[in-house]
Order: C-alpha cells, then sequence, then structure tokens
C-alpha cells in the first residue's frame, strides 16, 4: 500500500524549502485521484496548472517535469491514491508577492477512499473564495466555513453569495437533478475537472440556483477528484434524496471513465 509521501522538485522535502509557502499560503495545485496508474481528466489537471500558474506566478510550466514528478509519486503500478501537486516560488515574501516566479513543484500522495462514499448532510454558508476561478492554495475562509458546519453537526458547508445563489461546496462542486435533468449552478466557483467530465456525459444545463430553489431539487451531489459523485442526504434541514435513479447513471458513467495513463 502507498504510504503518505512529499517531494519537492522530485526529492524529498526539505522543510526550509517550504517554509514560505506555509507562511505566505500564495500558490495553487490540482489535486488528482490515481487509479492502477491512470487519471480520469489528466490533461485537464495539466491545463489547470499551467493556466494558473501563469495567473498567480506570471511564469509559463514545464509540464514534462510535473508529470515525471506525478509519475515518480505514483510509481506503483496497482492501487488508489490522491497526487496533489502544488505550484509555488519558496523565494515569496509578504512584502513582493509581484518577485514570485519561479515556479516549484511540491507533489504530495496519501491513500484514496474507495468509491462510492457515503452521502453527505451540509449546511449553506455564505461565503465567497477569493479568486475563485484559480485553485490556489488560500484555504482558510473555506476551512473555516466547513468547521463551522461540522460544529453544527453537518458534514461540509455549501457556499451561497450574499444574494443567496448556490455557488459551490468546501472543496467540490455541486450539482443538481430536477424534472429539467442534471443542473449547475451558474455563479462563481472553481471549474473542476470532475465536473467538466461529468458534463461531457448526456445533456446538462447551467443556471443560477438560489437555496430557496436548490432546497426544491429531487437530488443534489458533490463532485471532485477524491469523492467522485457523492449524494447529498440533506441542505441544511431539507432531506434530498440518495438514490434517484439518474445520480446513479451519473455516478456509474463517472467510474466507468478509464482515465489518460500517466
Amino acid at each position: 500500500m502507498l504510504e503518505s509521501m512529499a517531494e519537492l522538485n522530485g526529492r524529498p522535502v526539505d522543510p526550509d524549502a517550504v517554509l514560505n509557502l506555509a507562511l505566505t499560503s500564495y500558490g495553487h495545485f490540482t489535486s488528482m485521484r490515481v487509479d492502477n496508474q491512470r487519471v480520469r481528466g489528466l490533461s485537464l489537471h495539466m491545463e489547470r496548472l499551467v493556466r494558473d500558474c501563469k495567473t498567480v506566478l506570471g511564469a509559463d510550466l514545464d509540464l514534462d517535469r510535473v508529470q515525471s514528478y506525478v509519475r515518480q509519486a505514483a510509481h506503483q503500478p496497482t492501487g488508489s491514491f490522491v497526487v496533489r501537486v502544488t505550484v509555488f516560488d519558496p523565494t515569496v515574501s509578504l512584502a513582493r508577492p509581484d518577485k514570485a516566479n519561479n515556479p516549484s513543484i511540491l507533489v504530495t500522495a496519501r491513500p484514496a477512499a474507495d468509491l462510492p462514499l457515503p452521502p453527505l448532510r451540509v449546511k449553506s454558508i455564505r461565503y465567497e473564495r477569493d479568486v475563485p476561478a484559480v485553485k490556489h492554495v488560500g484555504l482558510f475562509g473555506a476551512l473555516h466555513a466547513r468547521r463551522t458546519a461540522l460544529h453544527d453537526g453537518y458534514d461540509d458547508a455549501l457556499f451561497v453569495t450574499p444574494d443567496d445563489q448556490v455557488s459551490e461546496g468546501g472543496t467540490w462542486n455541486i450539482g443538481f437533478i430536477s424534472e429539467g435533468g442534471i443542473t449547475w449552478p451558474k455563479a462563481d466557483a472553481l471549474p473542476g475537472v470532475t465536473m467538466a467530465l461529468l458534463q461531457q456525459i448526456g445533456e446538462h444545463r447551467t443556471t443560477p440556483i438560489m437555496l430557496e430553489e436548490a432546497h426544491g431539487m429531487q437530488a443534489a451531489f458533490a463532485t471532485n477528484t477524491a469523492i467522485g459523485v457523492r449524494a447529498l442526504s440533506s441542505i441544511d434541514d431539507v432531506p434530498m434524496t440518495v438514490d434517484h435513479p439518474l445520480l446513479t447513471e451519473l455516478r456509474d458513467a463517472y467510474l466507468a471513465i478509464p482515465g489518460e495513463r500517466l
């Protein structure tokens, strides 16, 4: 079984080299589930890293280098685990983030949970991530919202805007099932790789969804690389169907995607 590991630029991590990442939280990342040396949406993960590196560091990213580090981390031929690729500049300072332009690549890996996972109970919380289109490492607000939800007896937080539009979850996208089929909220949120793959399966639509409308949906589900398609059993105190046929169909179709070889 793969043990958790961490490497910086292909070598064991020197704590001093990642100190600035801890102190500044300035960088970006992507996480991908590896199943038997294959990754669903691998090319989309790489595109995200390139795009976000330009936004965060103003630099080009060497994808051959990135993929060689990922292959090194995912050296076991079988098994399932989650690899996270974090891109940051170890020399960045709080005073001069504009000087952060030399990307280093931190690769971490941990065992992945078996799919499917049990349904989630979520609490709606008004929160909007900074620069939501970028998968950045600034997770304080999202984790604080998750902490609030957990303290209130829920499993996670569902973010809504100040005008009550549903946007996304703590670390996942959200989709809904209604009489019209599968619907995704049209609000500022991270464009997830898993969501993008699902949108290639069948017919989907994207439209603004108010929290009150979300409460009236037939079913709801969370998506990201680690959880695949995970049903929501309730939003706030409103129960949701967890065995809707379309939800089962969507989950099975996602699991059937063969993935791209590393």
